[in-house]
């Protein structure tokens, strides 16, 4: 395995690991907010009680998230210091207002975790809506970075060097807009969906009192709901994101669909994988139109196949894999929160079957490899390019080797904040059960 390869791998656990942390980071103070609003509205104490062990969570998860956060900036400066080179003088907004958004984040929540009882109802959603913010313009600035990849703007490369610098155009680059939502809109259905896979499996337990019967009840419904609402948001968001990819990376949405003729109504082909020899997609279902449709509206349109590029330029073929698994995925998600919906709140039915229930528990898992699927896509479908049509991976690579044994030490290091993770949050809520929340000592907001 050469050097460049290695340095990807490595960036590659490195973020692979982070995205989950990061993303439960924005979507879980939207499901606290939630919580705390429907408690003020109910005067509902199990929904105060969700707020608070979900606050507990959320907290174990921002302090591995931090670290995590902290050694991929280090690794982008360690393995890949031509990049860093263009992001110093081109796009450094993103990073230095980043600083900001996570100050706004840290300072709320400290404030909401201790001094709830101190708090009047109004401050306290105003702290949490204030968390959730911060939280997700972190999100936000962090991949605009990742959109200026794709999508650069705000500068030229003249004989190697940066010229004509625009920071603010470079910050609002053309992906700016569309890799925002969809970062967000997919947070917020990951976090949902972990907290219905927790409740789902609390449930799917014998020995549960009555009142715990209840809350994991309305905690599943709640998120149910929220991520049903955001994964319906993000497939429509998909679908400017491929109308994006159309218009700014038309290699990469050809790899993804596994097309190799340019062609007016071309097909949107389903699973299979891509055959480069026989230039199809082998046992993939075609649905004539559908891809002319994604990228343009109008199923007439021409989208540019992969024979119009060079080979050396071609993403990896697997990626239509990877967004196959990834758009499945979240068809999935969408069915099992309507089937949710229409169980608890049409039929009115006071209790979830088991065979649904456990469908209910895969829903978490599933979301957060959806969130890794198209991580991956998005990153190595852009290959070989870290720059798209400016700077290539290789070009930005560092060149001091010895990357094997880095990556040794960090795979190491996460599996043991994994490790600490699982055992933290497993102790914590061993030593503060649920039904000890139901007492004189739970917060009177009303």
């Amino acid at each position: 395995m050469n050097d460049i390869l290695m340095a990807r791998v490595l960036f590659g656990t490195t973020m692979g690991f982070h995205v989950i942390f990061a993303t439960l980071g924005v979507g879980i103070p939207l499901m606290i907010l939630a919580a705390e609003l429907f408690f003020h509205k109910t005067k509902d104490q199990e929904y105060q009680i969700m707020a608070k062990r979900w606050t507990k969570a959320f907290a174990v998860l921002l302090g591995v998230g931090i670290p995590s956060g902290t050694i991929a900036g280090v690794q982008l400066s360690l393995l890949w210091p031509g990049f860093m080179e263009v992001v110093g003088k081109v796009i450094a907004l993103p990073f230095q207002i980043e600083i900001f958004a996570f100050f706004l984040e840290s300072l709320f929540m400290s404030i909401y975790v201790y001094a709830a009882d101190r708090l009047s109802p109004f401050m306290r959603i105003v702290s949490l809506s204030l968390v959730a913010v911060g939280a997700a313009a972190s999100a936000i600035l962090i991949t605009n970075v990742h959109a200026f990849e794709g999508t650069p703007a705000g500068f030229r490369m003249e004989s190697g060097k940066v010229v004509d610098v625009d920071p603010w155009a470079a910050f609002f680059n053309p992906g700016f807009l569309v890799t925002a939502e969809h970062v967000v809109y997919s947070a917020f259905m990951t976090g949902a969906f972990v907290i219905a896979s927790v409740s789902a499996v609390k449930l799917l337990k014998k020995k549960l009192t009555g009142q715990e019967q209840s809350l994991h009840r309305k905690a599943l419904a709640l998120s149910l709901v929220i991520g049903g609402i955001f994964s319906i948001m993000t497939a429509f968001n998909g679908h400017t994101s491929a109308q994006e990819l159309h218009k700014y990376q038309p290699e990469k949405l050809a790899a993804a669909e596994g097309l190799f003729k340019t062609q007016p109504n071309a097909p949107l082909t389903i699973g299979g994988y891509t055959d480069p020899v026989s230039q199809t997609v082998k046992y993939g279902i075609e649905i004539p139109g559908l891809l002319s449709f994604l990228a343009a509206n109008r199923f007439d349109e021409v989208v540019t196949g992969l024979n119009d590029f060079p080979k050396n330029e071609w993403p990896p073929l697997f990626i239509h894999t990877l967004f196959n698994s990834m758009v499945g995925i979240g068809i999935l998600l969408i069915v099992l929160s309507l089937i949710g919906f229409i169980w608890n709140f049409v039929t009115r039915k006071r209790s979830f079957p088991r065979w649904l229930l456990w469908m209910f528990v895969a829903s978490g898992p599933l979301s957060l490899l959806s969130i890794e699927f198209g991580w991956i896509f998005s990153c190595t479908g852009r290959q070989p390019w870290v720059i798209y049509r400016v700077m290539t991976t290789a070009e930005s690579a560092t060149k001091t080797g010895n990357i094997g044994m880095l990556f040794v030490l960090f795979a190491g290091a996460y599996l043991f904040l994994a490790i600490v993770t699982v055992l933290v949050l497993r102790y914590y809520f061993k030593r503060h059960p649920l039904h000890l929340e139901y007492g004189p000592d739970t917060i009177d907001l009303s």
